[in-house]
């Protein structure tokens, strides 16, 4: 490789001496000989060392490139992570493509069919039904971070002295629902039937003492109700979108090590069959990193908590 630089630059050497010796503006004329005697091949070989520029430290600084991976996320806080893994997978070769999706059901559908390599969105909890009810073949390849659920003010804002009759919102998705529910069980506004757990409806309800009325919606739409409900039951992602902070707004929250918080860790899904590849064993490992993890901490104020 060496020799084929040095010959290179010695052929460029020659021909900038031959036209400048043309075409100097102030007449003066240079046969170029002396010029090119000058950068003798030992010469060119120093300063290239000087330089840094071996062939060595080049094969080092060069990145392979090995692909593109792409994925399907919601947008907050999901797509925000994934822009902080890009310039840290660029660094191993990879491309990370992330399209953003605002509902729960698409993500799932395009990683199926393949037209997607992953997503970054959901709960093991809410995989695990969206496998048993859509008969679809999808896997956690690895917890990221966990989002911890919170009820939030809207008309009212004091959860000990809610009114008769007010009406909380909260998701209608079989695994969030369970969980806003017990929640709201925590805090002393209703009491489940025993066992109801992470299964748990409205139909589970069997103590209501301030005749609360439970508004189900679907995820996202729930917090777009907040001026028009006593209190609205979020999970992380969301609540961060109508700028909301666990820290600052909740009334209540899951505690950081509340069986729930760790049920509900976030995760990368991929289809049967994939767990192994390249591009996302690279993706997972960024994503656990110290960098995605003090970006987490710095950023979500508590909304946010990076999985161990």
């Amino acid at each position: 490789m060496k020799k084929r630089i040095l010959t290179t630059l010695f052929a460029t050497v020659l021909a900038a001496g031959v036209l400048t010796g043309c075409g100097s503006e102030d007449g003066a004329k240079t046969t170029g000989t002396d010029d090119v005697e000058i950068l003798t091949g030992d010469n060119v070989e120093v300063n290239l060392e000087e330089d840094g520029e071996t062939e060595e430290a080049l094969e080092e600084d060069a990145v392979e490139i090995k692909g593109t991976i792409t994925v399907a996320a919601s947008a907050t806080p999901h797509a925000e992570i994934l822009e902080q893994a890009k310039p840290l997978l660029a660094a191993k070769g990879w491309d990370l493509e992330v399209t953003i999706f605002d509902d729960y059901v698409q993500p799932n559908l395009v990683v199926e069919s393949d037209e997607f390599d992953a997503n970054y969105f959901q709960h093991i909890p809410y995989l695990d039904s969206f496998n048993e009810e859509q008969g679809t073949h999808l896997v956690n390849v690895g917890g990221i971070h966990y989002e911890p659920f919170g009820i939030y003010p809207g008309t009212e804002s004091d959860l000990a002295n809610i009114s008769e009759g007010a009406v909380i919102a909260v998701p209608n998705d079989t695994t969030n629902e369970a969980r806003a529910l017990l929640l709201l069980q925590d805090n002393g506004i209703i009491t489940l039937k025993e066992g109801a757990g992470l299964t748990a409806t409205i139909n589970d309800i069997e103590s209501n003492p301030k005749n609360v009325e439970i508004k189900e919606l679907e995820a996202a739409q729930v917090a777009r109700v907040k001026d028009e409900v006593a209190f609205v039951v979020l999970n992380g992602n969301y609540a961060l979108e109508a700028g909301f902070s666990v820290g600052s707004d909740a009334v209540a929250y899951e505690l950081s090590d509340s069986e729930a918080a760790k049920t509900y860790v976030n995760i990368i899904a991929v289809k049967e069959g994939n767990e192994e590849n390249e591009g996302i064993k690279a993706l997972v490992e960024v994503l656990k990193s110290d960098d995605i993890k003090t970006f987490i901490e710095n950023t979500y104020d508590g909304a946010v908590v990076a999985f161990e």
